[in-house]
């Protein structure tokens, strides 16, 4: 199996999204990219499709409602109902108001911690795990287009020079 790549390595982002836009245009299958920040309109040039993250966070809020519904009336309403402020203890809906914020925040809560822990698993971004940075410079001020080899090496070198890349090389990868 060929794991031969090509690291072609920009210094201006608008370079590099010219450079995407050619590099699609011309079929060519770019494996990733790596910037030192987000570019914006990038995940469009790649086709990437749009993230499906957000419809995550909105069942994890719907999650966090039900749960703090759940426990404000197991806890305030049926196990340990008190007087609080001469509001009356015997039903939910007659405290739902004196409730509100708990259940905003408890939603909040928890579509906010899971949805760290789907995007680093969606992300495979494991404790402990060694970085998969390429090239250092692409931490600092360089971009990089990682595109995959199919017999045309020659071709896609020279494609790259002519696409305002810096450096191009070609590795080997694992």
């Amino acid at each position: 199996m060929n794991n031969r790549v090509i690291y072609a390595i920009y210094n201006d982002d608008d370079i590099l999204m010219d450079a995407v836009k050619k590099t699609r245009a011309a079929h060519h299958h770019i494996e990733e990219v790596f910037t030192p920040f987000p570019v914006h309109g990038l995940d469009k040039a790649m086709g990437l499709a749009p993230s499906r993250l957000a419809i995550c966070a909105f069942i994890y809020g719907c999650i966090g409602i039900t749960f703090a519904t759940l426990m404000m009336n197991f806890i305030m309403i049926q196990d340990w109902p008190q007087d609080i402020g001469g509001k009356p203890s015997f039903s939910y809906i007659q405290n739902m108001p004196a409730f509100v914020p708990i259940m905003f925040e408890m939603t909040v809560f928890f579509a906010a911690h899971l949805m760290v822990l789907t995007f680093y698993m969606r992300s495979r971004i494991w404790p402990f795990k060694e970085a998969e940075n390429p090239d250092v410079r692409t931490t600092d001020d360089h971009f990089l287009m990682e595109v995959s080899i199919n017999n045309n090496e020659e071709e896609l070198v020279s494609f790259f020079q002519n696409t305002g890349a810096v450096e191009v090389k070609v590795i080997e990868k694992n």
